[in-house]
């Protein structure tokens, strides 16, 4: 946020400032759903809702999980939610009590970690093992004090990376013998380059499932997001959620529910990803940069900079005033070896990441 709110400033000043830097796209939400918002804001009587949302918004994501995935999820285990952070608020609260124990991977989304420490719980930071989630790291750590929680993202922020089908079943399973509970994090679901997304839910329906409409569907601004959930946690999160934010934004639930029919929409926006991402691919090993993760999902690439640097945030910020490009630090990221890596995202136009990648490449 430091970063941005400096290439921001230079912004303002008329500075030609290219961003590889903010989680979210470039584009906006397809015309049908903007649309649906607009008669909704004129002829719809908004209001509070259900606490675990609009009906129809939730019978929705259910058609959905049918489509796309070929599992039977009820609209009954379905909530909709203030985006997907406050899908993790409730499900946090809701799995555990104060001092309770929720181990995350390490990179990962910093605001986990902030989360649970603002909800007075103790986040487990394991380290990845060759890019992979360690699952012995994991039994060990519990056998050592107990874990309530694992949450994992597939595909992952900031690295892009992918668990395999098997290697998520085993996940799974592992915490289902042990005791841990499982949040499966699917927020860039329908954003994975090479092959077909998995959902947690193909291993049962004990697993919770926090997605949102934020990256694929290009409704960040609209705060709206879903969970699936096991049904003893229906009525939990439901008493939660009326307590925290009474309901997610109507309009947004109105409008969300039109994003399912805008497939072809997103395909394009999608294809726009894959030609930055094939940019990134070619151009950035060849400036010294390397990949530390295969970047097969998300719109992210997690790179190691060591060749260049050893202190990430001094490198962003000189990479921002000496040739106006922001990119992300990797050190809130990865409190082990963040210093040596950047967040490259690539969700924006095209040009705009040839650009940037030009000037890099000039500049190092």
């Amino acid at each position: 946020m430091d970063v941005l709110a400096e290439a921001n400033r230079l912004a303002a000043e008329g500075k030609p400032v290219l961003s590889l830097a903010v989680g979210q796209p470039g584009a906006q939400a397809p015309e049908a759903v903007r649309r649906a918002a607009a008669n909704a804001a004129i002829t719809a009587r908004l209001g509070y809702t259900d606490a675990l949302g609009r009906l129809e918004t939730r019978q929705a994501i259910s058609d959905h999980y049918r489509d796309q995935y070929g599992i039977a999820v009820p609209a009954s285990r379905i909530a909709v939610t203030t985006g997907s952070s406050a899908g993790f608020s409730l499900a946090f609260l809701a799995l555990s009590e104060p001092g309770g124990r929720v181990a995350i991977a390490s990179p990962g989304y910093p605001a986990y970690r902030n989360i649970i420490k603002a909800l007075s719980l103790e986040a487990v930071e394991l380290p990845m093992k060759d890019g992979d989630f360690d699952l012995d790291a994991l039994l060990a750590a519990h056998a050592e004090k107990p874990i309530d929680v694992l949450l994992l993202a597939s595909p992952a922020n900031p690295t892009g990376a992918v668990i395999q089908r098997d290697a998520l079943g085993g996940i799974v399973e592992a915490c289902r013998d042990a005791g841990i509970a499982f949040i499966s994090d699917e927020i860039y679901h329908r954003l994975r380059y090479t092959g077909d997304d998995v959902t947690a839910l193909a291993f049962g329906d004990d697993a919770v499932v926090i997605n949102s409409f934020s990256k694929y569907y290009c409704m960040t601004g609209w705060r709206i997001g879903w969970m699936v959930l096991p049904e003893a946690l229906v009525r939990p999160v439901e008493r939660l959620a009326q307590s925290l934010y009474i309901c997610a934004p109507d309009l947004s639930q109105i409008a969300a529910a039109r994003a399912f029919a805008c497939t072809d929409d997103y395909e394009a926006i999608k294809q726009g990803y894959e030609a930055n991402r094939k940019l990134l691919l070619e151009r950035l090993p060849k400036m010294g940069i390397g990949f530390a993760a295969q970047p097969d999902g998300a719109f992210y690439a997690w790179c190691d900079v060591s060749r260049h640097t050893n202190d990430s945030m001094d490198f962003a910020r000189r990479m921002l005033a000496e040739i106006h490009v922001a990119a992300t630090p990797g050190a809130d990221f990865d409190l082990f070896e963040g210093e040596r890596h950047m967040r490259f995202s690539y969700a924006g136009p095209t040009e705009a990441i040839a650009e940037a990648l030009d000037r890099i490449e000039a500049w190092l």
